[in-house]
């Protein structure tokens, strides 16, 4: 087998982290376009392994799963802000924090979080007011926050404190933008970066702090991810350090991904009108009747479905799934090998940081039609059954797949959905979008709409 596969050289000490952090989507691209499905390059001190055939996907993330590992970057700031929580822990107590933690995520479960959502999803749209002008991600994310605190905390959380989590979101996210000289600077350095990004993650733990110790002595009875993990700890299986962990990574990882995939939603259905016209006809089709229904003769005109009516939004459907294939949140997931292995010929070696970039294998043309285009209906089963399984993987696959996936589905269904049935969302920002990378893939300016009642 060949030793090593092609890639672009760099410079030293830094390797290709000066390209790769200016523009990694396009630098991605460049490397798939010039080397193939494996591919070669650096990040600071380490060599890392490009795979984008859905092949190579499968195998890492299912068939041969145990033999990659979640990715150790080596860097504090991360395990100081998630710990061993579900998104970062490994081995037998990974396996037993997700099978403690399944009960929460079920889909009998989720279809009983439906009426939450959309009324938290109406209280927010009673706040918009026809012809106003909006940050619609900043609004988006509050009303996640919102939703994810009550589904999985079983409490509420109030205005304030929203706003508090949403203006310390900022210096945490600054912190993971790929950046060449961060690479020496340990995360000790009293930096101006390091000091703002610390500051922000302790008054995050102070939120989810306040939030567990609200719950304390009500567990008994509750169906949500913080009651399971207190019943745990009363059991003696769970530290007060690992509630935090697992409370943290449920805060940040389980509002952030819906917040953004919805906000690209929006502003593709800002950019192609006739997408939006259809997915407005499905939602007045589907939820029309609710305007004959009680709470409609009650004075309540707010259109809100119910988890029969999310199975009939078929196109609502397509368009989140369109969104996310081509606006993915979470734009490439990193392993590391625990054994040398073979990929495409070439050797990877043990330890190895492997790549699949779903920015990628999402937008190849070897496996989409038109792959740049905005299309949910190539969402159509006539259109999808060949196409390969892991060309799409925007929670992952295999295993470690994301807990939430269930759950993140139908809430953007249920918000979209009641969005659409009241307002239309009109673009009054670029068309053309630019990314910050940091965990999740961001906008970099503002996505702004107007608001029109419909």
């Amino acid at each position: 087998m060949r030793a090593q596969p092609p890639g672009p050289s760099g410079y030293p000490v830094v390797g290709n982290t000066y390209h790769y952090a200016r523009d990694p989507f396009s630098f991605m691209d460049a490397v798939r376009r010039a080397y193939g499905d494996v591919a070669r390059f650096t990040l600071g001190p380490v060599d890392a392994y490009m795979l984008s055939n859905p092949d190579d996907v499968e195998r890492v993330l299912v068939t041969e799963e145990p033999t990659f590992r979640k990715a150790d970057f080596g860097d504090e700031a991360v395990h100081a802000l998630l710990g061993k929580g579900l998104l970062l822990s490994e081995g037998t107590f990974w396996e037993e924090q997700r099978r403690l933690a399944q009960p929460a995520f079920t889909m009998g479960r989720v279809s009983g979080l439906v009426e939450t959502m959309a009324e938290k999803t109406a209280a927010t749209l009673d706040e918009w007011t026809d012809g106003e002008t909006m940050n619609v991600h900043l609004e988006l994310a509050r009303l996640t926050v919102e939703i994810i605190v009550e589904a999985m905390f079983g409490t509420e959380i109030d205005e304030r404190t929203v706003r508090t989590v949403q203006d310390n979101l900022e210096p945490l996210g600054a912190r993971f933008e790929p950046d060449p000289i961060r690479f020496l600077v340990p995360s000790w350095v009293p930096s101006a970066e390091n000091r703002e990004y610390y500051d922000a993650l302790s008054t995050l733990e102070g939120v989810v702090e306040d939030l567990i110790e609200r719950r304390r002595g009500t567990e008994a009875e509750g169906t949500d991810f913080l009651s399971i993990l207190l019943r745990a700890q009363a059991r003696g299986d769970q530290t007060d350090r690992q509630l935090r962990d697992e409370m943290m990574t449920m805060l940040l990882a389980g509002h952030d991904t819906t917040a953004l995939t919805l906000t690209y939603a929006f502003h593709q259905l800002g950019c192609h009108p006739e997408v939006e016209r259809r997915l407005h006809e499905e939602v007045d089709r589907v939820l029309g009747d609710a305007q004959t229904s009680e709470s409609a003769r009650a004075g309540d005109e707010r259109l809100r479905p119910t988890m029969a009516d999310l199975r009939d939004l078929e196109y609502t459907e397509r368009v989140l799934k369109e969104t996310m294939r081509l606006l993915p949140p979470v734009y490439t997931l990193f392993r590391q090998a625990n054994a040398d292995v073979r990929v495409g010929g070439y050797r990877v070696p043990k330890d190895a940081l492997v790549m699949l970039p779903q920015w990628v294998v999402h937008r190849d043309p070897a496996y989409w039609d038109d792959p740049e285009t905005f299309d949910p209906d190539r969402w159509l089963p006539e259109r999808s059954r060949d196409r390969h399984r892991y060309a799409y993987f925007p929670f992952g696959a295999g295993p470690r797949h994301c807990i939430g996936k269930q759950f993140s589905m139908v809430e953007a269904k249920v918000i979209a959905s009641t969005i659409a049935g009241r307002f239309s969302l009109e673009l009054v920002s670029d068309a053309d979008l630019s990314f910050r990378p940091s965990l999740t893939m961001h906008p970099r300016d503002p996505v702004e709409v107007r608001v029109h009642e419909r």
